[in-house]
């Protein structure tokens, strides 16, 4: 009787994301016999979303340092997978791959066609001519290792992962991008870091990081889907008695049927949490950010004698959506349908106010599920960052959200995806 000898891979790969097929790609084209497990029915599923569906590919900051300094002080880890597969290299990688790219507002890339798909489908053809083979529905249940993990110096080796099906897949070398927690419905459910801890490797808690604020305001919900360009932000604690500004950015949000999100928002998010956990917070939004208060007097007194006729509820301010107006009208109790000149001069400069310091009350955060990025994962000292190896493990390698960096909306993820992915995949 011929006993059929197990097939071994060269490589497997769990997490079919951005980081999972960068890595397949970029290890199969050195001519590895590589597999990529997915436990979702398709690729690349939050990818599809990222970028509310057209895919921030990267941030194109033509300064290093400062690029770098956007993932705090766990960016100094990056340096050097950065000089080996930084932002010219993505930009050039997806180029050649027949998806072009355009440059908007802080520096943020996306495809020029404004389709996350393309960028998925440009990957998985570049992991198909390479020879990778991909197993949909594969959901892993955990990995077997030669003996039992020490908590330094090496020396241990993955041998095989065990599927929820009970079949097993071994290969030679091993690169986990299963992920975080954001946006679970995707399949980012943390399974990695339960692994990890089963291996002895040290994980951080997670926490979402870039998430939408959530507040206390009923009438939030009356500007669900209004979008606000290019104006200030501010959060407020309150201090002996007094409300103190303690951040302020300047960007663009969105308001949601329970609060705000956007870039702006979410990249506030993290700290609007953590001052949440002592005090009461409010935001302030300043419509006007490059105006001072007798430049907005004199725009405000302009506007209201060149339509001293007009009922107020008809003024136009082009910062200021209709909706925002018709609150700020209610808040003020001036009734909309008054004509101009009958406003006393009290109420404009109240309007001017209102104008430079629209606020509202924050509930909370929303959670996980609704989060961009969730903070925690894999120790980052635990991790060789010349090839994504771990210090445990010899042939075990990490790639994407699995690692514990905290990085801001605009390109940034999505880079340590390609990056990690990338260097992974080289090394392995």
């Amino acid at each position: 009787m011929v006993v059929k000898k197990a097939k071994v891979y060269d490589v497997a790969i769990i997490g079919g994301g951005p980081a999972g097929l960068m890595a397949a790609g970029i290890a199969a084209e050195r001519g590895n016999k590589v597999i990529l497990l997915e436990k979702n029915e398709i690729l690349g599923k939050k990818l599809l979303i990222s970028g509310g569906g057209r895919c921030n590919i990267t941030n194109v900051n033509p300064n290093h340092r400062d690029f770098v300094s956007k993932y705090g002080k766990k960016g100094n880890f990056l340096f050097t997978p950065f000089s080996i597969f930084g932002v010219p290299e993505t930009v050039k990688f997806f180029n050649d791959l027949g998806v072009p790219t355009k440059v908007e507002n802080n520096f943020r890339a996306f495809p020029e066609s404004d389709k996350s798909s393309d960028v998925l489908n440009a990957l998985v053809k570049f992991a198909e001519k390479n020879k990778v083979e991909f197993r949909i529905g594969a959901e892993v249940a955990k990995f077997k290792k030669l003996k039992p993990a020490r908590t330094s110096g090496g020396g241990n080796k993955i041998t095989a992962v065990v599927l929820s099906s009970k079949e097993v897949i071994e290969a030679k070398s091993f690169i986990l991008a299963s992920g975080g927690k954001s946006h679970p419905e995707t399949g980012s459910t943390g399974d990695g870091f339960e692994w990890l801890k089963d291996l002895g490797h040290n994980v951080i808690d997670s926490a979402p990081a870039l998430v939408p604020i959530k507040i206390k305001e009923s009438w939030i919900a009356e500007l669900s889907g209004i979008s606000v360009d290019n104006a200030g932000l501010s959060v407020w604690i309150e201090e002996n008695n007094n409300w103190k500004k303690v951040l302020s950015k300047k960007g663009r949000f969105l308001f949601t049927h329970v609060g705000l999100t956007g870039p702006t928002v979410l990249n506030m998010s993290k700290e609007v949490g953590e001052y949440l956990d002592y005090d009461e917070v409010k935001l302030a939004i300043d419509f006007y950010p490059g105006a001072g208060l007798d430049q907005m007097h004199e725009m405000v007194l302009k506007n209201f004698e060149a339509n001293l006729n007009k009922k107020v509820k008809n003024l136009v301010f082009k910062e200021i959506p209709t909706k925002v107006f018709d609150i700020m009208l209610k808040q003020l109790e001036i009734d909309g349908d008054w004509m101009v000149n009958e406003l006393l001069r009290e109420m404009r400069f109240a309007l001017v106010e209102k104008f430079k310091r629209f606020e509202m009350t924050v509930a909370g955060l929303l959670g996980v599920d609704k989060a961009v990025v969730t903070s925690g994962g894999l120790d980052l000292s635990e991790v060789d960052f010349k090839t994504m190896r771990s210090k445990i493990f010899d042939n075990l390698y990490f790639a994407g959200d699995i690692l514990d960096f905290d990085r801001p909306s605009g390109g940034f993820s999505l880079q340590l995806c390609w990056t990690t992915g990338y260097v992974a995949g080289k090394a392995v």
